[in-house]
């Protein structure tokens, strides 16, 4: 059977130990971690890390897992659209994962999504993040996850990025 990735509704504070419980149970899951720069002096600098989507976790799993992840310590529910859970693209993870592990200091928004929108990062040398869901202004990168209504941004270098039109340049690849 097909596996989809989802999101689950946890309590407060128990997305480390969730994905412990799911990790153990050989179930795939991810929750974005963001690393918060704090300086506590004047020449030193900590990082601090967070849950990025605070009571979010990813689960990757069949439909016929769901009562099994359901039943596992501090999980609330699903996140549903139309009636059933939720399923998050595969490419919004991927990217997500890329997003956090490049960046810090990331914040998180709620936002409508307009689906006509792309960019693709393509100077930075770590990042290869492509997707119809991001954007750029200014110093500002911006990576929207429509799945699941959220924007996360961080800051960046403007000399690392090239906008382009997604859907023409999808077009030359189809001529």
């Amino acid at each position: 059977m097909k596996k989809n990735w989802y999101a689950v509704h946890i309590k407060p504070h128990c997305e480390k130990k969730v994905a412990a419980l799911l990790s153990k149970k050989k179930i795939e899951n991810y929750y974005p971690v963001n690393k918060i720069v704090v300086s506590y002096t004047a020449n030193k600098k900590k990082y601090v890390y967070e849950p990025l989507l605070s009571c979010i976790v990813f689960v990757h799993i069949a439909e016929n897992e769901i009562d099994t992840v359901k039943a596992i310590n501090n999980i609330s529910n699903f996140l549903f659209w139309l009636g059933k859970p939720a399923v998050i693209q595969h490419d919004e993870i991927v990217n997500m994962q890329c997003f956090t592990n490049e960046y810090s200091n990331v914040k998180v928004e709620k936002k409508a999504v307009n689906p006509n929108e792309s960019v693709k990062i393509i100077n930075d040398p770590h990042i290869g993040i492509k997707g119809r869901f991001i954007e750029v202004k200014n110093t500002l990168v911006q990576l929207w996850l429509p799945s699941i209504g959220y924007i996360i941004a961080a800051e960046l270098e403007k000399s690392n990025y090239d906008v382009f039109n997604y859907e023409f340049e999808k077009s030359k690849l189809v001529s």
